[in-house]
């Protein structure tokens, strides 16, 4: 297979880029050269936002692109008119927050969706993943994927919140566990999202799916205590009532990464549905290999893990958690 990746150097397309070379697939990266893409790859560099931009691409065949765009839809209305004469399927990584809040628990695909434009701009986030589905469906019709992933945690992550939990692990001592301890979570591991996308990819699906461990793979409990176990068990969790922790004016997601107290914002982004994907081959990882690898990971790196710069850094401050535990 000749796979291209827009965007294949960080993240979720670093984990595509490693998984279609695993399986022996060649593979091209489009990308601007702000990160080293990944050995063995050919490598296309240009900026899809600048004039101009998009014409390393304009001659080339491949069997199927990945795009993994979260910015402007009018950047994936550009790449796709350019290439839907050229590439044979379509797969752009999206987002289950296409979804109009609150989502009720087990929604599949079938939900309400926010509104979007191919030719939009700069736009909120739910409407730039919106926008960007309608701009692969537009060039490609029922040869697009849109791969409706929920949370993404695992090796390569770059929005910083399980580095956060296992950082703050590392250090050891009381640690503030927000619970309670059996709360459900749903994330999906980038490279079980680039297998079953690349998967897909093989068996010629369309349309949407959406990307997440089902509900019962995890809880808040078993994360947290994989976290302890990776970095070595000196972590003391003291496990806190929701209730006492936003009193103490903790913000749930951003404040303590991962965490939602139970309630209707928890049941939209940790109880979505996913039978559509199992069924056509999704297999997630336990938790537990999530975690240890991302530990492994970041105990390679030469320094801190890398940080989207359109993302505020997440986590509580030393501080405010010792303050919460004091009270």
């Amino acid at each position: 297979m000749r796979l291209l990746i827009l965007g294949g150097t960080e993240f979720v397309g670093r984990a595509v880029t490693e998984e279609a070379l695993k399986r022996g697939w060649e593979v091209t990266v489009f990308h601007r050269g702000r990160h080293a893409a990944s050995p063995g790859v050919a490598t296309v560099l240009g900026d899809r936002t600048a004039e101009g931009g998009l014409a390393g691409l304009a001659e080339g065949e491949w069997d199927a692109v990945v795009d993994t765009w979260a910015g402007a839809p009018s950047a994936v209305r550009d790449a796709a008119r350019l290439l839907a004469g050229r590439v044979a399927r379509y797969a752009y990584i999206s987002s289950r927050s296409v979804y109009r809040h609150p989502c009720a628990v087990g929604l599949d695909e079938s939900g309400e969706l926010v509104g979007g434009s191919p030719d939009d701009g700069d736009v909120e986030y739910p409407e730039a993943k919106r926008g960007g589905e309608l701009a692969a469906v537009a060039a490609f019709g029922d040869r697009a994927l849109l791969v409706r992933a929920g949370l993404i945690l695992g090796p390569w992550e770059n929005v910083g919140r399980l580095p956060w939990w296992l950082n703050r692990m590392a250090r050891g001592g009381p640690v503030l566990a927000p619970g309670p301890y059996d709360s459900g979570v749903q994330f999906i591991d980038p490279r079980d999202l680039a297998a079953w996308t690349l998967g897909a990819i093989e068996q010629g699906l369309g349309g949407p799916y959406n990307l997440l461990c089902p509900q019962g793979h995890a809880t808040m409990g078993e994360l947290l205590d994989a976290c302890v176990h990776a970095t070595g068990g000196t972590a003391e969790l003291r496990w806190t009532a929701p209730e006492k922790i936003l009193d103490a004016g903790v913000a749930p997601w951003t404040d303590l990464p991962v965490w939602l107290p139970p309630g209707e914002l928890h049941d939209t982004i940790h109880a979505g549905g996913v039978e559509k994907a199992i069924a056509s081959g999704l297999r997630c990882r336990p938790v537990s290999e999530t975690v240890t690898d991302t530990w492994t990971w970041l105990q390679s790196l030469p320094g801190e893990a890398p940080q989207r710069t359109d993302r505020p850094p997440v986590g509580l401050s030393p501080e405010k958690e010792a303050e919460v535990l004091d009270a």
